[in-house]
């Protein structure tokens, strides 16, 4: 058992790219633990070298998490105190960690999460959008009606909604958006290299961003805000979105019934009403 700190899981959050933003705590507690598992060691060991610190590596990906997961847990129960960290930020937000954090509930053992850096956090800050509530959606399906479906959850909501995006997609993405408006906008901003030299956010609606980066991709991590939904909006616009979301969700060969009740949930329509069109598209 590690006389120095207590036997257990430590969650980490490490710089999104400025390695000042490290914080006592986290670099505290990389040095005293027995053993650091991290989302790619070739990272990792580049933060450690800069901090002054050196620790076994080893990996804990999307790929390896499950079954990493049960041999980080079998050291915790044994009196091991061990660290992970993703590449940056936050471990568990669209990162590792989360089936990691999972384990350690349903086995009844203790972690511990250490705060600091989140890009998402920074850029909804930084966007001058409401900051009152957020709807985090994450990176997008690529395609098809799950992407459809993720676009209408975040036009639904009132709330500030924020999502990572590839810069070589942030074109497309703001276009199938600005598209799911049917000739309405919202305010929206794109904030890319947070924290780094180049750091940078540009404020507009989703058209006039959809325009600017339809040719020309920003360089750098991206987070996408886009602005919630009037208190003024009416079924009547969630009404104009019904036939090509359920389009796109019959299309990809779902039943009737699924495809209700998806359109339903993230349209806030009443199923009858859904259900109705639903059965006319289909027979068409």
């Amino acid at each position: 058992m590690n006389n120095e700190i207590s036997p257990k899981l430590y969650l980490c959050a490490t710089p999104i790219g400025n390695l000042s933003d490290v914080t006592e705590r986290v670099r505290e507690t990389l040095a005293a633990v027995e053993k650091i598992y991290c989302e790619d060691t070739r990272n990792t060991v580049k933060l450690l070298n800069a901090l002054g610190i050196k620790k076994p590596l080893e990996s804990c990906h999307e790929h390896n998490e499950q079954q990493r997961g049960g041999q980080i847990a079998e050291e915790v129960a044994g009196g091991k105190a061990v660290a992970f960290v993703s590449d940056a930020g936050m471990p568990g937000v669209s990162d590792p960690g989360s089936r990691l954090i999972a384990e350690f509930i349903k086995k009844g053992l203790p972690f511990e999460v250490l705060p600091g850096a989140c890009a998402m956090v920074a850029a909804w800050v930084m966007s001058g959008l409401p900051t009152e509530k957020l709807y985090f959606a994450g990176f997008l399906p690529r395609s098809g009606a799950e992407r459809a479906a993720a676009i209408e959850k975040i036009l639904a909501t009132d709330a500030t909604a924020a999502l990572y995006e590839s810069p070589l997609r942030v074109g497309a993405t703001l276009a199938d958006i600005d598209t799911a408006l049917c000739g309405g906008d919202r305010p929206c901003a794109l904030v890319r290299e947070i924290t780094k030299t180049f750091e940078e956010c540009v404020r507009g609606t989703v058209a006039s961003l959809a325009a600017k980066y339809a040719s020309e991709p920003p360089r750098g991590e991206c987070v996408i805000l886009i602005g919630g939904a009037a208190p003024g909006e009416t079924a009547s616009a969630a009404e104009k979105k019904l036939d090509p979301l359920l389009s796109a969700l019959l299309g990809e060969g779902l039943s009737v019934k699924t495809a209700v009740k998806i359109a339903s949930e993230t349209l806030d329509l009443p199923k009858n009403t859904v259900y109705k069109r639903a059965t006319e598209l289909n027979e068409q």
